[in-house]
């Protein structure tokens, strides 16, 4: 299989393409990425020689086209996304040219080559969020309900990618996956952000709402779910992937200073971000049903590896830190100028 790996620089998108390399060595990877802030080339250091690198930008149709039609790419996994929350606060333009018109230029160019699969990566957010003591998860057919850019900028691609598919006969899949974490995660999100400043005995910035909560799931437990879509999955279908495992940010703190044995006095309180969803939980049990996949990689052992792994690993997150846009969690305070 010829494969190309959008975002391939990226958090998701790296630990994806080390994960196929692995697993199918016989396949050629190619893969492509902006490099924008939170694209980091040195995260694919690993597998760089068995892999073919293009830094380019989905939403340029004319170069995705040239590289499908040059490597012959079989199937294109659409992980490229703006994808920090903050940030689409202050700067909310930059993530719908890229997770709406982006995702457009490069369904294009999959329909004017013709592939066997686009496969696209979509989020939880996009259908908006649950009230804390409810009983409900968001299924297949929930309606989308974004409450933030960002989520509004997935859910337009989502869009996009479903009307290529009943428009012009795409052969298109989804994902909807839960919150991942993992290794190679840009240090601006939550988990990242907790480990890298409590080691360094840095106050970490909690929410105000802080028993707002999250699902979450291993970033190569969902590699392992976007695979088996990829072999068995139903052109045309939306699968979740999550984990039923909940964490509020006061859970996720106190685990993070307990793995570093830091104490609580470093959490602080911030003021929530506008449009702070409070809860989502997808249900899984279509992808479990339908094709046999199960997590296998437990939140609370997954926790305190990841938090580990950045411990081990400054030298890999150090140079990150000046690159990141948001420098502080009340910079949308001043979004309106």
């Amino acid at each position: 299989m010829n494969i190309l790996v959008t975002g391939a620089a990226g958090f998701i998108g790296s630990n994806f393409v080390k994960y196929w390399v692995e697993k199918y060595p016989s396949d050629h990877v190619v893969g492509l990425d902006l490099l924008t802030y939170a694209g980091n080339l040195p995260n694919l250091d690993d597998v760089i020689e068995r892999i073919d690198f293009y830094q380019a930008d989905i939403g340029d149709t004319d170069k995705c086209e040239e590289i499908l039609a040059h490597h012959s790419i079989d199937v294109i996994v659409n992980f490229a996304a703006e994808s920090h929350n903050s940030l689409a606060i202050i700067d909310p333009g930059r993530f719908f040219r890229t997770n709406v018109l982006g995702t457009q230029g490069l369904l294009e160019a999959a329909r004017k080559v013709g592939v066997s699969r686009f496969h696209h990566i979509s989020t939880c957010e996009v259908y908006g969020d649950l009230d804390l003591d409810s009983n409900e998860m968001f299924d297949e057919t929930s309606p989308y309900r974004p409450r933030t850019p960002y989520n509004a900028a997935k859910a337009g691609g989502d869009h996009a990618v479903r009307a290529y598919g009943e428009t012009f006969g795409v052969p298109i899949t989804i994902t909807n996956c839960a919150n991942n974490y993992g290794p190679y995660q840009f240090p601006e999100k939550v988990i990242p952000v907790f480990a890298t400043k409590a080691m360094d005995d840095i106050e970490i910035p909690l929410y105000k709402s802080t028993e707002n909560r999250r699902e979450w799931i291993h970033v190569i437990d969902h590699c392992t779910a976007i695979d088996l879509v990829l072999m068995k999955g139903r052109v045309g279908q939306t699968y979740h992937v999550g984990t039923g495992r909940e964490a509020s940010i006061t859970e996720i703190a106190d685990r993070v200073l307990d793995a570093l044995s830091k104490p609580e006095t470093l959490k602080t309180i911030v003021p929530d971000r506008p449009g702070h969803d409070r809860r989502y939980l997808l249900d899984s049990s279509k992808i479990r049903r339908e094709l046999g996949w199960e997590p296998k990689i437990s939140f609370e052992k997954g926790l305190k590896e990841t938090v580990l792994w950045y411990a081990n690993n400054r030298d890999w997150w150090t140079p990150l830190l000046g690159r990141a846009p948001v420098k502080e969690e009340s910079a949308w305070s001043n979004s309106k100028s």
